[in-house]
Order: structure tokens, then C-alpha cells, then sequence
């Protein structure tokens, strides 16, 4: 692994006093813009990122561990957050935790503030595709390992879980109790955990000729945004209606079922099935408790961290990507089945 540059390393490389390179960090002004140019050069050249904890630099290492996640008001990375923070901990590691909110921009600036302060790793759950980033991560000394997303293992560790086969199970088991007019709610389609379940639900409907599967984008992963989606079903007539409902996450399923429930008054799952996915707490106290599938979010937290340890501690730690298989929950929002996958569970 790399070792960071020093300031003593952009002083001689700059040809200028240590006390130099302080002066354009701390105190610009006291510096000629000729000699100031000069010195960011070097900055930029030799990837120095300034040291806000001069003191674990001191100590050869940090203690610390950056955590970006996309929705930290998502009770799922709530649970993944809480089980990394539990596994650090028993390494004598604490986790500084970032809110990226879907937001490229804010996930960049995060980045950088982990660099500052010299964590000594990164675990992401990126907004998009930001290999680049990461590879500069890497060649400055910051192991990287993806959460809840899948890594190319050449290149990093990334724990997640499989979101083709958690779609294909719940699109499945809505056709098993009969339905056939499905419907997916989720956005944005940019998010790879949307596309990769969209993907397995219409694996699912492909096995049945006379199924239908249509795709209704919400604005976001909220409660908010579900009833917007389920403001906008009930006024179509009867006949346009979907049968089942599959949603993204479980708060665009509540927020679906509080739209057409409590302000509509179609029943779930008499005249439509709904379920959700991540199973968080709030899925069995619903009005009407919801059929989820289950992701093991103590497992994820907890992996994450011991991959990242392993990057730490070897200078040519081996990437391992490691792939979780989601489980079907059935509740009362998807009413009785038959044929079920063998991979359900009631609950």
C-alpha cells in the first residue's frame, strides 16, 4: 500500500520551507500567488491530503473508519450502520458515518473530509459508478470496500446481497398466490439495487404467458413517495388496476398501502397484494403487516468490517466479494399461496 504524502514531501517537492506549505494551508494570504500556484501543484501532484488529526498521524495509524450509506432515514442502513459500528468497535475501531442522500456532489465531499481525517478505511454504499474515485482512494493509502453493492473482485472487496434473486422472489410469489397484473414501484432506475430487482421481478413474470409487469417510477425510496405512486393507481378504473404490487423498499410499500388503504379504501390484499423488501421493523406493525423480502442487514454491517480488516492489514489483501441470498417473508399483505418457493418464511 501506498505510504500518503507528507507536507515535508510537497515542501521538497515544491523547493520551498515546510513552514511554506503551512502558510498556503493555513494562512494564504501571507503567501505570493506565485510561489502559493507552486505549492498546490505539488499538492495535486503528489495527492497530498491535509492531516486534521495530526496526532494519529503521529501514531502511525487512525482508529477510525469513514461510513457513506445513501439514506441513513432508511431503517435498512440504519440496521447496517449499527452492525458495522457493533464489529468495529470490537476491533477498538469507531465509525464516522456519512449521509450521502442519493447525492453525488455530498458523497464526494465526504470522501474528502475521510481523507482528512485519515481514517484508516472506507466502506460505501456509492451513488453511482465511482471506480475512478476509488482507485485514486486506493493509490493514496484507503482501503476500499463496497456495501451493498457488488465489486469487480480484481479490484475490491464488497459485501451484498443478491437483488435478482430477492426480485425474482417476491415477483414469484405474487404470481403463486394468483395475481397476474403486476406492477413495480421504485426509482431511480440509476440506483443499481432498483435495477438489479426490477430485473429478477421480470424474470419472474417471463415464466407466466398470460402475466403482465409495469414499471412506475417514484421519485424516491420514502413513505412519501409511495403514496404519491398510490395516489396516482387509484384513479384509474377498476380494470387498470394492478392485482399485486412489488415494491423497491418497504417505505415505498407503506406508503403505498397508507394511500390506498386509509384514503382510498381498496383492500389489501383482496383487491391488491403488496410487498416490500428489507423488512424492516415497521413491515410487521403496518396496518396491514407486509409480506418483505429479508436482507441480512447484521450480516452485511458485520462483513463489511472484516473485509475491511483485511485490506488493512495485508499489503496485497486478496478481494473477496461476498453475496448474500435475500429471503421471502410472508405476511398478511400478500394474503394465502400456494406453491410457494421454497425459500419462504412465514412470519
Amino acid at each position: 500500500m501506498n505510504r500518503s504524502a507528507s507536507i515535508k514531501d510537497v515542501a521538497n517537492h515544491a523547493s520551498v520551507a515546510v513552514g511554506t506549505v503551512s502558510n498556503v494551508l493555513n494562512y494564504p494570504d501571507r503567501v505570493s500567488e506565485r510561489t502559493k500556484e507552486r505549492v498546490l501543484r505539488a499538492i495535486d501532484e503528489l495527492g497530498f491530503v491535509r492531516n486534521d488529526a495530526a496526532r494519529q498521524l503521529r501514531a502511525g495509524h487512525s482508529r477510525t473508519i469513514g461510513l457513506i450509506v445513501l439514506d441513513v432515514g432508511n431503517p435498512f442502513f440504519t440496521s447496517v450502520v449499527r452492525a458495522a459500528e457493533d464489529a468495529a468497535a470490537l476491533q477498538g475501531s469507531a465509525v464516522l458515518l456519512g449521509d450521502s442522500g442519493h447525492d453525488a456532489s455530498r458523497e464526494s465531499n465526504y470522501i474528502d473530509l475521510f481523507q482528512e481525517q485519515r481514517v484508516q478505511g472506507l466502506l460505501i454504499s456509492p451513488v453511482g459508478d465511482i471506480t475512478e474515485r476509488l482507485d485514486l482512494l486506493r493509490e493514496r493509502g484507503v482501503p476500499t470496500v463496497l456495501v451493498d453493492r457488488l465489486a469487480d473482485e480484481s479490484k475490491y472487496s464488497s459485501v451484498s446481497v443478491d437483488d435478482d434473486a430477492g426480485g425474482y422472489l417476491a415477483a414469484r410469489h405474487l404470481l403463486d398466490t394468483g395475481r397476474r397484473r403486476l406492477a413495480f414501484v421504485g426509482g431511480p432506475a440509476s440506483i443499481r439495487q432498483v435495477a438489479d430487482r426490477l430485473q429478477g421481478a421480470q424474470r419472474a413474470v417471463k415464466e407466466e404467458p398470460d402475466a403482465t409487469l409495469e414499471v412506475l417510477d417514484s421519485d424516491g425510496q420514502t413513505v412519501l413517495a409511495g403514496r404519491s405512486v398510490g395516489n396516482a393507481l387509484v384513479e384509474r378504473s377498476g380494470a387498470e388496476l394492478p392485482d399485486g404490487i412489488f415494491c423497491a423498499n418497504d417505505l415505498l410499500a407503506l406508503g403505498v398501502m397508507q394511500s390506498l388503504t386509509m384514503t382510498h379504501s381498496l383492500r389489501i390484499p383482496e383487491d391488491i397484494a403488496l410487498i416490500g423488501y428489507d423488512d424492516i421493523d415497521f413491515a410487521v406493525s403496518a396496518v396491514v403487516p407486509l409480506s418483505s423480502i429479508r436482507q441480512p442487514t447484521e450480516a452485511l454491517g458485520r462483513t463489511a468490517i472484516e473485509l475491511l480488516a483485511e485490506e488493512v492489514e495485508s499489503e496485497n489483501p486478496r478481494h473477496r466479494a461476498v453475496i448474500f441470498t435475500p429471503e421471502l417473508v410472508i405476511r398478511q399483505s400478500t394474503g394465502p399461496t400456494t406453491g410457494l418457493n421454497p425459500l419462504a418464511h412465514p412470519h
